[in-house]
């Protein structure tokens, strides 16, 4: 028994796979991550190095050159690019495509570790970063109050920014600007050079004091109690009296040799909202949650945080989120479009409204399996994936109509309903499958493509393959099951009928009729004049591959986000007071 008789004879048994295939799809829908554009790894690793107060030739001599060398000798390595600035350098590492960063990663771990000796002593250790585009901020948010700004500061780290962390999917938060609590310690040159101190002593010394240990555990009956030593300075007296050396036997205390002051760290970022001093908090999510449900959730933090906190304004500066959603709302409008117009235009040319409900109804059914497949495939609902849907769309109607167009001749031939959805199908299932293969074979090879075009459109080239297939299988088993049901052969419309809707009916198909004429006149007179269809092919051909020249190309179409930003670049050196 073939597919469609089955379908046909088992109809229940038809409509509870369907009715699974539309829970277990409408469950995957409800799950997917959604995203602006698919997730890209780009096979990228970005070594960072911090040596303060150091010029950028300095920092490419002690620095730069050592990990570029080291870099350069890791496998698998296509190009090294390298920054040096004033106090940090920055080199990045190119891998083919295809390069398990993991693996590429320990092995430039291994690098670093062999020249970390030839570095200066007081560099810090170099990071390792992984490039990842969608690690941008999925919101930021401008903080403006009326406190004091080192107050203002230390209640953003110590509460807004703990609270935002919790929320579900957010990675982190980077907090820009405003002013930050430092002790400062100022020495004394010329009194540090009598007592003949070295800098790395009272550094030294500082550290040694300012630590918490650990002094072992006290058993109290049935209970054992963790021992510390509390050796943290808890305030400026007590730096301020620590003993750095012995002189002559006399102690030299912190204060003799340097002024302690309490103060804030020096301003290298300045943040304005509204034209009013702030800060800035960056938030990132996870890697693969969704974009829009965490940007939901933070703006329900942000809510909860302003009236708890209402001394600190927090101010939308952008949201991510919201792009994203009008992108995928508007590719996901097009694809419902698309699907209504279809439907439309299947009425006017079946002129039946019958068989537009089989139609109708193989659609969703077929976009809601394709999305199951989507979810279990692994894929994000994005502008790729969506406009897979939205060409999938026209394409699994394709074989419903062919399906249903042949079982509606069978019945005006004068077959029963159920021996016509049979016969009807089982004419046109070898060639509707094979126009599916053909279409599935001609998206397929883009999963092979290398590079980021690759990872950018294999999505859409799984997403059009799977709608096919959903299309072929409900074409072979839900349309011939509701054509046996559903589908009746309809008297033609009465030429006498004044009916406004008759009337309508007819105008379009004499219309249709004259146009159909009107093709078979045309297509004669070809037939007729060969060479010259030739001869007009061949000039058309020739002429669409010299005007490919003059097509702009571009890897993706501009994006216009609904903001403006102004990028200023001042010489090098410039003081900061000068670019506020």
């Amino acid at each position: 028994m073939k597919l469609s008789e089955f379908s046909i004879h088992r109809p229940i048994f038809t409509w509870m796979v369907t009715l699974v295939v539309i829970i277990i799809g409408l469950v995957s829908l409800t799950r997917l991550p959604v995203d602006l554009m698919p997730e890209i790894v780009y096979p990228t690793l970005s070594v960072f190095t911090s040596y303060e107060n150091t010029g950028p030739e300095e920092i490419e001599e002690l620095i730069t050159r050592p990990v570029e060398e080291a870099m350069s000798a890791v496998p698998g390595v296509e190009e090294v690019f390298s920054t040096s600035s004033e106090g940090s350098s920055s080199v990045r590492i190119l891998f083919a495509w295809g390069t398990n960063l993991d693996a590429a990663a320990d092995d430039v771990r291994e690098r670093l570790d062999r020249i970390i000796g030839r570095l200066p002593e007081e560099v810090d250790r170099p990071t390792l970063r992984k490039f990842d585009p969608a690690q941008r901020p999925i919101l930021m948010f401008g903080a403006i109050s009326n406190l004091d700004p080192i107050q203002v500061r230390r209640i953003i780290d110590e509460q807004i920014a703990y609270r935002l962390e919790r929320v579900d999917g957010v990675a982190s938060i980077d907090v820009w600007g405003g002013r930050e609590r430092e002790i400062q310690v100022n020495l004394d040159p010329a009194k540090l050079k009598a007592l003949g101190l070295p800098l790395d002593v009272i550094t030294s010394k500082i550290r040694q004091e300012n630590i918490d240990l650990p002094a072992g555990i006290i058993e109290r009956g049935n209970y054992e109690i963790l021992v510390r030593i509390p050796g943290v300075f808890t305030d400026l007296d007590q730096l301020r009296d620590t003993v750095i050396a012995i002189r002559d036997g006399v102690p030299v205390q912190l204060k003799e040799i340097a002024s302690v002051d309490d103060t804030f760290r020096r301003i290298t970022r300045v943040v304005r909202i509204n034209d009013k001093p702030g800060t800035r908090l960056a938030i990132y999510k996870q890697s693969g949650e969704n974009t829009v449900e965490v940007a939901k959730g933070v703006l329900n933090e942000i809510a909860g945080i302003q009236r708890d906190i209402p001394q600190i304004q927090l101010v939308p500066v952008s949201n991510s989120a919201e792009y994203i959603e009008r992108a995928i709302n508007n590719v996901g409008s097009s694809a419902v479009y698309g699907g209504i117009l279809a439907i439309l235009a299947l009425l006017v040319f079946l002129v039946n409204i019958r068989s537009t409900l089989v139609v109708a109804i193989s659609i969703p059914i077929s976009l809601i399996g394709t999305i199951a497949l989507i979810y279990f495939g692994g894929f994000t609902l994005n502008t790729m994936t969506l406009g897979g849907l939205a060409l999938g769309i026209g394409m699994l109607v394709d074989s419903s109509i062919v399906v249903l167009e042949n079982v509606y001749r069978m019945q005006e031939g004068g077959l029963p309903p159920v021996k016509a959805a049979i016969e009807g199908t089982n004419e046109v299932a070898a060639p509707i499958a094979v126009g599916a293969i053909t279409t599935i074979v001609v998206f397929l090879p883009m999963v092979f493509i290398r590079g980021i075009s690759g990872v950018m459109f294999k999505q859409l080239a799984y997403v059009v393959s799977f709608a096919n297939l959903m299309g072929l299988v409900v074409a072979l088993t839900m349309v011939p099951m509701l054509s046996s049901r559903l589908i009746r052969v309809v008297k033609p419309v009465d030429p006498g009928a004044k009916r406004p809707v008759a009337r309508m009916v007819r105008f379009f198909l004499d219309g249709f009729r004259k146009l159909e004429d009107w093709y078979k006149r045309l297509l004669h007179k070809a037939l007729d004049h060969r060479a010259l269809v030739l001869a007009v092919t061949a000039a058309l051909l020739v002429g669409s591959v010299l005007l490919i020249r003059l097509v702009g190309t571009e890897f993706m179409p501009a994006t216009d986000e609904g903001e403006v930003r102004v990028t200023v670049e001042m010489e090098v050196g410039t003081r900061l007071e000068v670019m506020d």
